[in-house]
């Protein structure tokens, strides 16, 4: 592993427990060049997950794609970053249980919708608006009746 502060490629693991998730490792480590300390998270490596898009076109699952959607909807919302991550956790691990090779994208949107519906009313419109397309004010406001419902 290199160091991130002087890219030296001689460190130490120096303490390793389960991180908050339990699905990976916190490791603490220190250079041996530096003695900067810096922490990693190590993951088990599954089979690439493929998403299937509305359009039927096909991509590699990007936790990054699902973290930006949740950060846009939760913009100026009282939701910390702690929740957005738990969140996105809480999606990904539902995702690989199932332990499919491919997966529609409308599964991971409904997912996250019905998770946002719970953490923030508003996220969730938010999130849902642009998911699923909504084309007029009546769209929306169909919506809207069911969280208030």
């Amino acid at each position: 592993m290199k160091c991130p502060f002087c890219s030296h490629e001689n460190t130490r693991v120096i303490d390793s427990r389960p991180a908050e998730d339990n699905n990976s490792i916190r490791r603490r480590r220190v250079c041996d060049e530096c003695g900067k300390r810096f922490t990693t998270y190590e993951k088990i490596e599954t089979i690439p997950l493929i998403i299937i898009k509305k359009d039927n076109n096909r991509e590699t699952y990007d936790r990054s794609k699902i973290e930006a959607g949740v950060l846009r909807a939760c913009h100026k919302r009282p939701v910390s970053a702690q929740q957005i991550t738990e969140l996105v956790d809480s999606v990904e691990t539902e995702v690989f249980n199932m332990e499919e090779h491919e997966i529609p994208s409308q599964v991971v949107g409904e997912l996250v919708m019905n998770k946002l519906k719970i953490m923030d009313a508003v996220a969730y419109v938010r999130f849902a608006s642009v998911y699923r397309e909504f084309k007029d004010i009546n769209t929306f406001m169909d919506e809207l009746k069911k969280v208030l419902n």
